[in-house]
């Protein structure tokens, strides 16, 4: 058994991020775990540029991203091992984990940071009938194909999903000489960025077909097309509107699944709405001590946002690891998702933690227009923004300052919700 001050999981732009800042509050004795040959996390297959706006105030790629995090890393001696899986992770932070130089290791951390991201929903989980040939792929494995191994999955492609993903997909594939037929979605709206619809549908000519889905899957020993049909407001198929597409391939672009095993093994309370751990103002979870930032709390459309986030849970695992954080706890409230909104995230706020605000990250349930976003907490309103439109494929944000939690309610939560503007 090995004492660590720090044990970081995950080599990503989160798990970057964390031990990064957590180094820069004083800490030292930081390790780094990463299953992958490299560091960097998804940031490696995402070529396309986008990154860092919000951070370094300039369009970079995925890799010039991550590698900006991996440099300072390295210059900082932060000690990382690749090629490692974490097996368990135990409620007292022991962690177990495995390579092939190392054999088993077993680590006390004196903090955790739990950054193992998010993965993709599989065609398991949607039941699609119909046979199993090759040409079935999520829109994460073809990317990585094309990007990453230079293989190209087919020359004729329907995508299932509008998520940021499957939409960035559909003009690499493009690029790359496929043929993408359409982009097939279930629900009335888009899951990606508005500005992915424009640049990677609507710029290429490729239709988006809303109340869409694949109600079955043909071919032997390759995909030769699939039956696409539109669906009812209860997002039943309407089988008279069956349309056969020949086809290669189908991406899926379904969904992201926070990557919470280990979570659950800790006996770390998980939210429902999100699959990720319930965090506090500090970025900690329901086990003392063990911190999650990232995609493995909830899925972030704009990486800039993990960092921030990931920043924020590094620097307080370093004053936990150090023991300078408050002692005195106060007044804990609850963070709820009120009125036509999924989820809010911290879900926990400690009112004495909170130095100067806090920002509050949520999504919304469907479209709205000429809205306003409110907290609130019993009748006290305590901020407000007037939203022209909200979507569920966008992640919102909406701040609380110190002074504005002069005002709230002892006896109640807060609340985020939506209220017509």
């Amino acid at each position: 058994m090995e004492n660590i001050g720090l044990v970081v999981i995950g080599g990503g732009p989160a798990g970057l991020a964390a031990a990064i800042e957590a180094y820069k509050n004083g800490v030292r004795d930081i390790l780094v775990l990463e299953r992958e040959r490299e560091l960097g996390g998804i940031l490696k297959q995402c070529i396309h540029n986008g990154f860092g706006l919000h951070i370094f105030g300039e369009e970079l790629t995925g890799p010039e991203y991550a590698w900006r995090y991996i440099k300072q890393l390295k210059e900082l001696g932060i000690v990382y091992k690749l090629n490692t899986t974490v097996l368990n992770i135990s409620h007292d932070k022991i962690v177990t984990a495995v390579n092939s130089n190392d054999g088993l290791i077993r680590l006390r951390g004196k903090a955790v940071i739990l950054a193992m991201g998010c993965r993709e929903r599989t065609r398991g989980a949607l039941n699609i009938p119909g046979t199993r040939p090759a040409g079935v792929y999520t829109a994460g494995t073809a990317q990585r194909f094309v990007n990453m191994e230079g293989y190209l999955p087919g020359k004729k492609a329907v995508i299932l999903g509008s998520g940021d993903i499957g939409l960035i997909m559909a003009r690499r594939m493009t690029l790359e000489g496929a043929k993408v037929k359409m982009v097939c979605e279930l629900l009335p709206y888009s899951g990606g960025l508005t500005r992915n619809i424009v640049q990677c549908l609507h710029d290429f000519g490729i239709p988006l077909k809303l109340s869409h889905t694949v109600v079955a899957i043909d071919g032997r020993e390759r995909l030769e097309g699939v039956t696409v049909c539109r669906v009812d407001e209860n997002r039943r198929p309407i089988m008279e509107t069956a349309e056969y597409v020949e086809c290669d391939t189908l991406l899926l672009s379904v969904g992201l699944i926070p990557e919470n095993e280990l979570s659950e093994e800790a006996g770390i309370e998980i939210d429902p709405a999100t699959s990720g751990p319930v965090v506090n103002e500090s970025m900690e979870t329901s086990v003392e001590g063990i911190f999650a930032c990232g995609n493995v709390v909830h899925v972030h459309d704009l990486v800039d946002y993990v960092t921030q986030e990931s920043k924020m849970a590094g620097r307080c695992a370093a004053e936990y690891v150090k023991g300078t954080g408050e002692i005195h706890e106060g007044k804990i409230y609850k963070t709820l998702a009120g009125n036509s909104v999924l989820y809010v995230v911290p879900q926990i706020i400690r009112k004495n933690f909170v130095k100067d605000e806090i920002k509050f990250f949520f999504r919304v349930k469907n479209i709205y227009k000429n809205i306003n976003v409110v907290i609130k907490s019993g009748n006290s309103l305590l901020n407000t923004q007037k939203k022209l439109k909200v979507t569920p494929g966008e992640m919102e944000s909406i701040r609380l300052s110190k002074k504005q939690m002069e005002f709230l309610n002892q006896k109640s939560d807060i609340y985020v919700e939506l209220e017509e503007g």
